[in-house]
């Protein structure tokens, strides 16, 4: 049987990015609280700045608004920035209000059709 993050997240990467500026305190198996500066998020994941003490395929979980607690695996680092991919996709609709909660800039929002 397998063990760790099965990452299945090649064409995901491709997902709209959208600039955030928020800091979360992640739940970690080893680690406890791990302090984390979202910069930016899609519906499948977001990216981190600063340096973490983790390894590819580890674990957080983390609330955000309007989406509560959901677990994210790291699928990638360098010194000062990793990304995470979710369990599960967050729906359009939550992400849509998420993204209205957390970027206060009507500018950087995602245009909607009417």
């Amino acid at each position: 049987m397998a063990s760790g993050a099965q990452l299945t997240v090649t064409d995901l990467r491709r997902s709209t990015r959208h600039p955030v500026d928020h800091k979360v305190i992640g739940e970690h198996r080893r680690l406890g609280d791990v302090h984390m500066h979202i910069v930016n998020l899609s519906a499948h994941g977001f990216m981190v700045s600063g340096e973490l003490d983790l390894e590819r395929g580890e674990r957080v979980i983390i609330r955000l608004p309007v989406v509560g607690r959901i677990e994210a695996h790291m699928i990638w680092s360098t010194e000062d920035r990793s990304g995470f991919q979710f369990e599960r996709i967050i729906r359009l609709d939550d992400f849509m209000r998420l993204i209205d909660t957390l970027q206060p800039n009507p500018r950087l929002r995602p245009r909607r059709s009417s």
